[in-house]
């Protein structure tokens, strides 16, 4: 949890859950769960635990504490509809987002959209909040061709603002971005980073500019070293779906 963040498209972190579980190929090498391995049992680290999920009630109210408005990107170090999360935890951080930091635009990121559109977690946000908020945008991780089927799901839902992450990019892929707001895509990096074709991401600049969808080129990498906001034909693709606060 950090109220400055290196991750290009947002300013800060905040993460009442921590720990996961690995669902799909573009689990393989996570960037979270390699982090907090290296503080498993160094007694006082907030990563004594590992990657082991765990919940933080102290921190609900982190966001409230950050009176400048900024973008938040939400459990950058877990999965917010992780099976092992209870319903009322999840209902508690929305209410976080929604009435007691409602300053902040938050960014909801997933691999596990089937939760809320297959449960009851949606008409228990939905009879806590009302109608979903502007500035709570959600959005899915598709890593290839097989896993479009969750931008599906997310069009499913009733947020206002609905995004993609297509990081790490493991391959072409073509999609159907009706109701999509926003597109990132971005290279693995690390150790054992697997290679991104540059025509991958230009396919989805020029699907993204066909559908009226804003496009951000996160990074891409050089022997498995991160280079940010790297160049696209010669220019940097650094949009937001909408108007967002200054860091």
């Amino acid at each position: 949890m950090s109220a400055h963040s290196s991750i290009e498209w947002t300013h800060a972190t905040w993460n009442p859950v921590t720990g996961c579980t690995e669902v799909s190929a573009g689990c393989d090498h996570c960037y979270a769960r390699t982090f907090a391995e290296r503080f498993r049992g160094v007694s006082g680290h907030p990563y004594a635990q590992g990657f082991d999920l765990t919940l933080w009630p102290e921190r609900l109210d982190a966001p409230t504490r950050w009176k400048r408005p900024r973008l938040i990107f939400v459990n950058s170090m877990s999965d917010l509809f992780h099976k092992q999360v209870p319903d009322d935890f999840i209902v508690q951080v929305f209410c976080t987002m929604a009435r007691r930091a409602p300053q902040h635009t938050y960014q909801v990121l997933t691999k596990r959209p089937s939760r809320l559109v297959h449960t009851s977690l949606l008409t228990q946000i939905t009879q806590a909040l009302g109608p979903w908020p502007a500035h709570i945008w959600l959005g899915v991780s598709v890593e290839n061709q097989d896993y479009t089927w969750r931008v599906d799901k997310l069009r499913a839902t009733p947020a206002p603002v609905k995004f993609i992450s297509a990081e790490p990019l493991l391959g072409p892929i073509q999609f159907d971005l009706a109701g999509m707001a926003w597109l990132i895509a971005g290279a693995e990096s690390g150790h054992g980073a697997r290679p991104m074709d540059e025509q991958w991401v230009r396919s989805l600049r020029d699907q993204a500019t066909a559908a009226g969808c804003a496009f951000f080129y996160k990074q891409n990498a050089c022997r498995g070293r991160k280079v940010p906001l790297p160049l696209l034909d010669g220019e940097r693709w650094q949009q937001f779906p909408v108007e967002v606060p200054h860091a």
